[in-house]
């Protein structure tokens, strides 16, 4: 999972309301949708994609690129910011697990305040409960995520989320072990406090990436925290 990154207020507002008092615990589901499934020109270009940033296909990747492509809130737009943001030369810039981890999860549609409808991914930028405090809180984003008792795959499991909003004590916790590359987010749940594996994991605050479909096909307009 990307790093969290505390947007500036304006954009939270913007984009799910103003956050509401921390609650503890979980705080419903956020089922997984996919709403761009059924359009063939999106899945051609969402699994074109996907291989060029397998593979490092830095060409591609810029080819795609709106215009006014935005990497942030406050930061100027276009190509060229993009390149220097997401450092795209870079051998192992952090470009390419950005795209993959917000394009393998499903989409959703968002209405800007421009008027502009964006199909952004993951969904939950699009998705997220308004009544839910984005900063405090994550969804769970497979069917059966394990919530483990300790920072380690060898702890005891205490109990199983489904898609379920929880209550977030720490985004970056190590593991137990010191040679385990394995990252976890601790979690309020209703048995208590647990851990889960920090790609199970996301907030709508992450990094997004969203796009619009136009006559020469799709393009990017952002790859950014809360889609920019």
């Amino acid at each position: 999972m990307t790093a969290k990154i505390a947007l500036p207020f304006v954009l939270v507002a913007m984009l799910v309301g103003p956050p509401p008092a921390p609650a503890l615990g979980q705080e419903g589901r956020l089922e997984p949708v996919d709403e761009a499934a059924r359009d063939p020109s999106w899945v051609s270009f969402r699994n074109r994609l996907l291989n060029a940033a397998e593979v490092r296909d830095r060409k591609h990747v810029m080819g795609i690129l709106a215009q006014d492509v935005r990497t942030g809130l406050e930061a100027p737009r276009g190509a060229a910011e993009f390149r220097k943001r997401w450092e795209v030369d870079a051998e192992k810039g952090p470009l390419w697990h950005a795209l993959r981890s917000a394009l393998f999860l499903g989409s959703a549609y968002l209405e800007r305040e421009n008027g502009r409808r964006e199909l952004c991914a993951p969904y939950l930028l699009a998705k997220w409960p308004q009544d839910v405090d984005p900063f405090q809180h994550g969804a769970a984003v497979a069917r059966e995520v394990l919530v483990k008792a300790g920072p380690s795959s060898r702890s005891a499991t205490v109990q199983v989320l489904s898609y379920d909003i929880v209550t977030i004590s720490d985004w970056e916790v190590t593991d137990k072990a010191a040679d385990v590359k394995q990252r976890w987010v601790k979690v309020k749940v209703r048995n208590g406090e647990g851990y889960v594996p920090e790609e199970q994991i996301r907030s709508p605050i992450e990094h997004a990436a969203c796009f619009v479909k136009t006559e020469g096909g799709w393009r990017m307009t952002g790859l950014a925290p809360g889609g920019g």
